[in-house]
């Protein structure tokens, strides 16, 4: 466990003080009925601070475990998710009350071109539209929803946990009152890349202790994988000609819509092979080569004070007859992933007295996607690096063949109107 020296210089608030006792609580608890007392407590005091936009109070508070007990951080951050993208709504209707759950939902779609990915408003039509197929086939019954009239980037998602919590409050009273929401305007600009991810954002309302999606309803729960993977199926056979109508000249595939956090991490793991393949896309068609003429570097980078640790790899390509860098893909490392890979789940392979599974390493997972895309030549750096940008546009640095770092530059005699995809 990381524990480094304690920062004596920085003493916790009160409230931040309450979120920790809270945090720690959960983790040692030795009976589920205790553990749930204790995460209503910390469900109480994260939701009075989101409300009230203290999100100051919440970093330092995760900071802090982050450097001195790493299971009450996971508590912490599990517990300001769950509390950002989910809650409880209570209607007065002739002075009755009525609760409702509400969960914020992202529909995940990734998307490549060689030209631009779209952003932005979505039209009323089209909105009806995917709205009402998302609520045929992935919703359980008695469910309300609005969808967010804006197709979001990933620069144009909420960039807090308040700012999430203010986003699944206003779409859930959308939908409690069937009001139409406005595009948000004051989003901003999307960098371009071959491949990206986009998102709908849809606040799904249901009776307190009710079912939110189909596969939970009582008479799916038996066959409740097989509900869910033809819930996908459907939502994609039905939407995707829609979404191909927001965004002209790109290939799609949609990802099961699910919470918030969950939805985004799914999608920014799955977008890296994708980037992959459209580079090598890219650069066959625009400079007219095979792929075997192409050259991959692969690198890993970190911060300069993060004790060696590996935060992404690099991939620059290069042509096989030069050593400049031409393009260049990001491959992140996220959750448990590290530059020894992520170690397998389930039951040893070969039942009892098998051999554990060796975990897929990010270098061999990017080296095995590299080949598939037809790429040979793969030059491997053992090196780590510190992660540097451009000064002036802010890209990312690529190590070239003989370990220098370099701006991904295409040739000057490439087609014009390439030049802006990093």
């Amino acid at each position: 466990m990381r524990r480094p020296n304690k920062d004596s210089s920085h003493k916790l608030s009160a409230e931040s003080q309450r979120l920790v006792t809270y945090a720690l609580a959960v983790g040692q608890a030795a009976s589920r009925i205790e553990e749930r007392a204790w995460e209503h407590s910390l469900d109480a005091q994260l939701q009075k601070l989101l409300k009230s936009g203290h999100q100051d109070t919440i970093d330092s508070t995760l900071n802090s475990l982050f450097k001195e007990d790493l299971n009450a951080y996971d508590v912490l951050m599990d517990g300001v998710e769950a509390a950002s993208e989910s809650g409880t709504i209570t209607v007065e209707t002739d002075g009755v009350a009525k609760q409702y759950d509400v969960l914020l939902v992202a529909a995940p779609i990734l998307a490549w071109t060689r030209f631009a990915i779209a952003s932005g408003a979505i039209p009323p039509d089209l909105l009806t539209t995917l709205s009402a197929h998302f609520s045929a086939h992935l919703l359980a019954d008695g469910t309300r929803m609005a969808m967010s009239p804006t197709l979001f980037s990933i620069d144009q998602l909420p960039r807090s946990h308040v700012e999430t919590y203010g986003k699944v409050h206003k779409l859930a009273q959308a939908a409690l009152k069937g009001t139409a929401l406005k595009a948000d305007t004051k989003v901003p600009e999307t960098a371009p890349f071959l491949a990206d991810t986009r998102y709908l954002m849809v606040a799904v309302v249901a009776p307190a202790g009710g079912p939110l999606f189909r596969w939970q309803m009582p008479a799916n729960q038996a066959n409740f994988v097989a509900e869910r993977t033809n819930a996908l199926e459907q939502w994609r056979a039905q939407v995707t000609p829609t979404i191909n109508r927001l965004l002209p000249g790109c290939g799609v595939e949609l990802l099961l819509p699910e919470a918030y956090y969950m939805a985004c991490r799914e999608a920014d793991k799955l977008i890296r092979p994708v980037s992959i393949r459209a580079a090598v896309h890219y650069l066959t068609h625009t400079l007219a080569v095979e792929p075997s003429e192409l050259r991959a570097v692969i690198a890993g980078f970190g911060e300069e004070n993060s004790d060696g640790q590996i935060d992404e790899y690099r991939v620059a390509f290069t042509q096989r007859s030069s050593p400049d860098v031409i393009y260049g893909v990001v491959w992140p490392l996220y959750g448990q992933e590290d530059e020894e890979g992520t170690p397998p789940e389930g039951p040893l392979q070969g039942g009892p007295g098998g051999i554990l599974q060796k975990p897929v390493t990010p270098v061999e997972e990017i080296v095995s996607h590299l080949n598939a895309a037809g790429i040979t030549q793969i030059k491997k750096h053992s090196e780590r690096y510190v992660a540097e940008f451009c000064d002036d546009c802010g890209a990312p640095l690529f190590a070239d063949p003989v370990g220098e770092l370099a701006h991904a530059e295409m040739p000057e005699d490439a087609p014009t109107g390439t030049e802006h995809f990093h």
